[in-house]
């Protein structure tokens, strides 16, 4: 099945340097005017909010364009697709070398229990969290509230943590300290031109945007058929296709995040450039069944909190201490 999978995403990698220009003008001139116009009518909220919303979904896509970048699997060539990430990196503020490293360390220990560091959400197994104090459980606890993990993750990751990212002194602090000068030239810049109350809506927009980053982010990995293991049992393959989600949630939000919700047949490939990754998905679907989550499952997935090793499924905080035999266990 591996195999037959393989063979038939390969026939999506192919690029087309018109389709990709396309797509980081595209969204680069949807940014750009959304946010002008936002802050240029700053009084008027009932248009201010509803460009808010589509500029907050521009940056999305512009992350997710640079996350394919990142791939360069965009582009042709690896110069075209290099040139194009540190473009966006400003505007994403995330800095182009850093994520590609440490998102290729994702994808290196998909579904591996041993390497949960390299993953964006972290999860705790029941085992662990049966024998945790009571402050690593509070801790956790707060830390899987989406209420918390939505707003206060993305500000922290996008405001704060990507000024000095994971591993950033082994890709290059140079690097990294250059991206952080324009991404406050460009904050310097929104303040010249419209002052405080600028910046004010241009942060609305940073926490929408991270916001939505942070619920695919989260839904990419957080479901409850998901798949974990440790080496040397773990299956690549089951990892990226099981492990990964498949988000059926509208032409629109695929729209608005450039098609990232396909996130199994992504990690299964990742050469697939996002412009040919929902015509992959929906012609595979014609070929075999795949698992998808709707609006219903998706938002039930922000229950589950644990990973049960037993039942190898994402399980909700316990109610109670569990007893030996796993059948037993309820869940909160």
């Amino acid at each position: 099945m591996s195999r037959d999978i393989k063979d038939f995403t390969s026939r999506y990698m192919e690029r087309s340097n018109a389709i990709a220009l396309l797509n980081v003008l595209g969204t680069f001139f949807v940014y750009f005017t959304t946010l002008w116009l936002a802050l240029s009518f700053a009084g008027t909220w009932l248009l201010v909010l509803p460009l808010l919303v589509i500029n907050a979904f521009a940056a999305v896509r512009l992350y997710v364009i640079q996350h394919d970048l990142g791939h360069l699997s965009h582009f042709k060539t690896r110069w075209q697709n290099e040139w194009a990430g540190y473009a966006a990196s400003t505007f994403t503020l995330t800095p182009f070398k850093a994520m590609q490293h440490n998102h290729n360390l994702h994808h290196a220990h998909i579904g591996n229990l041993d390497h949960r560091e390299a993953t964006e959400i972290y999860t705790m197994t029941l085992a662990e969290w049966q024998s945790a104090g009571v402050w690593q459980r509070l801790f956790y606890r707060l830390y899987r509230n989406p209420l918390l993990m939505l707003p206060l993750g993305g500000v922290w990751t996008f405001v704060a943590r990507y000024r000095w990212p994971k591993n950033a002194g082994r890709i290059g602090p140079i690097g990294v300290l250059a991206h952080n000068l324009a991404v406050v030239l460009w904050w310097a810049a929104i303040y010249w031109m419209f002052g405080w109350a600028g910046l004010g809506l241009y942060a609305i927009t940073v926490l929408i945007s991270g916001c939505i980053g942070v619920f695919l982010v989260y839904l990419q990995h957080n479901f409850e058929d998901t798949y974990w293991d440790h080496k040397p049992e773990l299956d690549y393959t089951r990892a990226a296709l099981q492990g990964s989600s498949a988000l059926d949630l509208g032409w629109w939000w695929d729209l608005g995040t450039g098609n990232i919700a396909y996130h199994d047949i992504h990690h299964f490939n990742p050469r697939i450039p996002l412009y040919n990754l929902r015509r992959c998905h929906q012609d595979l679907r014609k070929e075999m069944d795949i698992q998808t989550i709707e609006w219903p499952e998706a938002i039930r997935s922000f229950k589950l909190k644990l990973w049960d090793e037993e039942t190898e499924r994402l399980v909700p905080f316990p109610k109670r201490t569990p007893v030996q035999n796993a059948a037993d266990r309820t869940y909160a």
